[in-house]
């Protein structure tokens, strides 16, 4: 049963526009400190591995693949745990503790191969379990019409962490003289004052934004992973997000591509994230209101066709500044338009009581869909060259981008409450 909005809705989300909610920016400081943390060792993961332990290309990119990959498998599982008896806080509280811990792993592999791989796996375990109950949260903590700002807002603060992250690590390693051990000290101390700060300020059961009661799931509905598909709007979403997600390259890719064109040296090349994260910092907030505004499809296909156009400004132009700063700048935008946004679109469709189960499925089949994209724009780029495979891949966005116009369901709806 989905409900319209009322005259009291109404009223109760006139109340909040302009403003966002403490659970929001509760969640956004939590997102901050742990994501200094995390961004403190991936930070310095490849210059310890390579540089400290001496393992070998296979062996790094083994464990790089383990760190990246691991997320997708269980975050279904995090979103299911915590729909059952709205258990988001304390499955999102359990995500963060994982992560935090695992960089004690670090210390204590001792250089191991298999002792770092555990811990790296932990690390996104952690994540992976967090991320769905985490942005259920948010969704639940504020009203239909503002959902866009809330995430906008979150994913400003958690980006802020992640470029506040790397410049701490480095700090460190040249007040230590490289002494890897006191950056995984420091990131385990950080990332335990995220999961304090998370049991102190956010609440342990959000209510609703506008004062109606969320009912559990049907009983015979709740051991269902695939629940959040019956949903006939939330399945058009899952496809438009899936097959964009699949005609997506991946940003290391860019980065690669980049380096190449500008032909610069291979020191300055971590440092490219940090351009595309400055963008996305600078445009989440207003990316969010735009989609509270406009609905939130728009500002989530204009951000797949910046995208786009950094893949074409890679084509056509060698122009060492208008390159550099066109694909990071169009790469940050992409990011802001849709990250946050995407999570804001689905919201509304998804009932409460499994609304952590939506987003997790959500975000799996994107991650699963970029991951066959990268896999596959990597093979291209064995087989054909480089040149070759952008080429395919600004195609096979083109094409996706103009299915998902369609696929993407309009008006947007109010929240289903069952």
């Amino acid at each position: 049963m989905y409900l319209a909005t009322t005259d009291a809705a109404a009223t109760a989300t006139k109340v909040t526009r302009g403003r966002v909610g403490g659970p929001v920016l509760a969640l956004g400081a939590v997102s901050l400190v742990t994501d200094i943390s995390s961004e403190m060792v991936t930070a310095v993961l490849p210059l310890y591995f390579v540089l400290q332990l001496g393992l070998s290309p296979l062996q790094f990119g083994f464990l790089d693949g383990l760190y990246n990959g691991v997320t997708a498998l269980v975050r279904l599982l995090g979103g299911h745990a915590a729909d059952r008896g709205g258990r988001h806080k304390l499955v999102a509280g359990a995500g963060y503790a994982l992560s935090a811990f695992s960089r004690l792993g670090l210390l204590l592999a001792g250089g191991g191969t298999v002792g770092i791989g555990a811990s790296i796996a932990a690390d996104r375990l952690g994540k992976g379990v967090r991320t769905a109950p985490r942005d259920a949260l948010i969704s639940l903590s504020a009203p239909p019409d503002a959902l866009g700002r809330a995430f906008g807002v979150h994913r400003a603060m958690d980006t802020t962490g992640a470029l506040l992250g790397p410049l701490a690590a480095f700090a460190l390693l040249w007040a230590t003289a490289d002494a890897y051990d006191a950056v995984f000290v420091v990131s385990f101390c950080v990332g335990l004052l995220g999961v304090l700060m998370l049991i102190v300020l956010v609440p342990g059961r959000t209510a609703d934004p506008l004062g109606r009661p969320a009912p559990a799931a049907p009983a015979q509905q709740r051991g269902r992973l695939l629940a959040p598909l019956r949903d006939a709007d939330f399945r058009r979403i899952f496809g438009a997000a899936a097959l964009l997600g699949a005609a997506t390259i991946g940003d290391s890719f860019l980065y690669l591509l980049l380096q190449r064109r500008l032909d610069f040296a291979v020191s300055w090349f971590p440092l490219l994230p940090l351009g595309a994260a400055a963008i996305y910092l600078l445009l989440a907030v207003p990316a969010g209101r735009l989609g509270d505004r406009i609905g939130r499809r728009v500002p989530f296909l204009c951000g797949h066709a910046a995208l786009l156009g950094g893949y074409i400004l890679l084509l056509i132009t060698d122009a060492g500044p208008v390159l550099l700063v066109g694909v990071l700048l169009l790469l940050g935008v992409f990011y802001a338009a849709t990250d946050g946004v995407l999570m804001a679109l689905a919201g509304p469709v998804l009932p409460a009581a499994r609304r952590a189960s939506g987003m997790a499925l959500l975000q799996t089949g994107q991650a699963l869909s970029r991951l066959l994209a990268a896999a596959g724009f990597g093979a291209a780029w064995t087989l054909w060259g480089d040149h070759s495979a952008l080429i395919a891949a600004v195609v096979a966005l083109a094409v996706a981008l103009a299915a998902a116009v369609f696929l993407l369901p309009r008006p947007e709806r109010q929240p289903s409450r069952v």
